[in-house]
């Protein structure tokens, strides 16, 4: 079984490679990627699968039937499971010298590309072994993972239920660029990534010159001080063991050095692990900084957005996952993943529904230690690592909808 899907993954190699260089020419961002999706379509013709386009957002959904069980099963539902590649580039002028760089102002620095050339690899491998299957495969083509996030509209669309049967397990891999040498999977049990929030805060006080703070009431010191304040918040108030991240990433007040503002704003992000804390963190930061602000006279609004959930990997889907990768390629290309990472992922909302697993695969461009990292303009991702990528999803599929039999 796993040496047919590692054959067909090696022969169909040099087309997944050549459309993993044709999507990284022409990155598109967002939820709208209609020459991304309209290649995705061109890929897929001829085979024989059941495609769906998203309404909202330029998704493609493609249903493999498998030959393994009857069209009719009567009472009993032909079991399904789902396997996802994001397909947005991010705002970055490419800085990486390859033939088939970016010319568009757009760049495929986070490795979705490879990730589209791997689904569509998938899905020819599992399109050959169609007869081996006993249910079908659900193919998740998805926009906007780099925001607004396109997992959760492709939800409300359908996508877990695409085969008529509610999807039982899903499973998705992303490249990375740096920290491990090329062709090494690793990844975890349980909390992988973390949820990504936002914060928004505005102090208001009064305007005046900034020769005579005392008539006035001034709110940069008071957004000073509420920033200070969140790192202590954070140190204080959260177990160590369930970590928090509060990043201000920005600040901004006043025209001019001598004028005191009426107002200052702060964005932040924040980076939480389990449920419970993110809950709570909203309650936290909004009593903090309306309290600081009340504290010198002002006052201060807070607007906060919950963002993608926390990417949880289901232990028994993980340790499936694994023993996939291992049989694959060998134990020494697994790397045991120690720590979550407080990046976050919105195939975070497929794994809340269904479980799954998210494993990590490095294409690494020489020394990982010098390697540089994901969404820098000079990113470089090896897309020898595509073929691979593509056995595991196919193989994956196949292993786990055997074992539902």
């Amino acid at each position: 079984m796993t040496a047919r899907s590692l054959d067909i993954a090696a022969r169909i190699a040099p087309d997944l490679v050549a459309l993993r260089r044709r999507l990284h020419e022409t990155p598109e961002i967002g939820l709208q990627l209609p020459r991304t999706q309209g290649t995705i379509l061109s890929e897929l013709e001829g085979l024989e699968v059941e495609i769906t386009r998203g309404r909202a957002l330029d998704s493609v959904v493609a249903v493999l039937r498998g030959g393994g069980v009857p069209a009719d099963t009567g009472s009993k539902a032909r079991p399904a499971v789902l396997l996802r590649g994001d397909m947005d580039g991010l705002p970055v002028t490419e800085l990486v010298d390859v033939p088939y760089a970016s010319r568009n102002g757009a760049m495929h620095a986070c490795g979705h590309d490879l990730h589209v050339a791997a689904l569509v690899g998938a899905l020819r491998i599992l399109h050959e072994r169609r007869e081996e299957l006993p249910g079908d495969v659900v193919f998740m083509f998805q926009p906007g993972e780099e925001g607004p996030g396109g997992a959760q509209p492709m939800i409300e669309e359908g996508l877990l239920d695409a085969s008529g049967t509610r999807v039982s397990a899903a499973y998705s891999m992303h490249v990375v660029s740096a920290e491990h040498p090329l062709g090494t999977w690793w990844g975890r049990p349980g909390p992988l990534m973390a949820a990504a929030d936002e914060v928004f805060i505005e102090i208001r006080g009064r305007g005046g010159h900034g020769s005579a703070p005392h008539q006035a009431l001034d709110p940069v010191p008071v957004a000073c001080e509420i920033v200070l304040a969140l790192q202590q918040m954070v140190t204080r108030t959260t177990d160590v063991f369930d970590p928090v991240v509060v990043t201000v990433g920005k600040i901004t007040a006043g025209t001019k050095e001598n004028i005191i503002p009426d107002t200052a704003t702060l964005a932040a992000t924040v980076r939480t692990l389990s449920e419970e804390t993110r809950s709570a963190m909203r309650e936290r930061i909004t009593r903090l900084a309306t309290g600081i602000a009340a504290a010198h006279g002002l006052s201060a609004e807070v607007e906060y957005g919950f963002g993608y959930p926390v990417t949880v990997n289901d232990q028994d889907e993980f340790d499936f996952a694994r023993q996939v990768v291992v049989d694959l390629f060998g134990e020494d290309r697994w790397a045991d993943m120690p720590n979550p990472e407080l990046g976050a992922e919105d195939m975070s909302f497929v794994l809340n529904e269904v479980p799954g697993a998210y494993l990590f695969v490095s294409a690494c461009v020489g020394d990982p230690s010098r390697a540089d990292a994901n969404h820098s303009p000079r990113a470089a991702f090896d897309d020898s690592v595509v073929a691979d990528a593509a056995a595991f999803l196919a193989e994956v599929a196949l292993r786990r909808l055997v074992a539902q039999r």
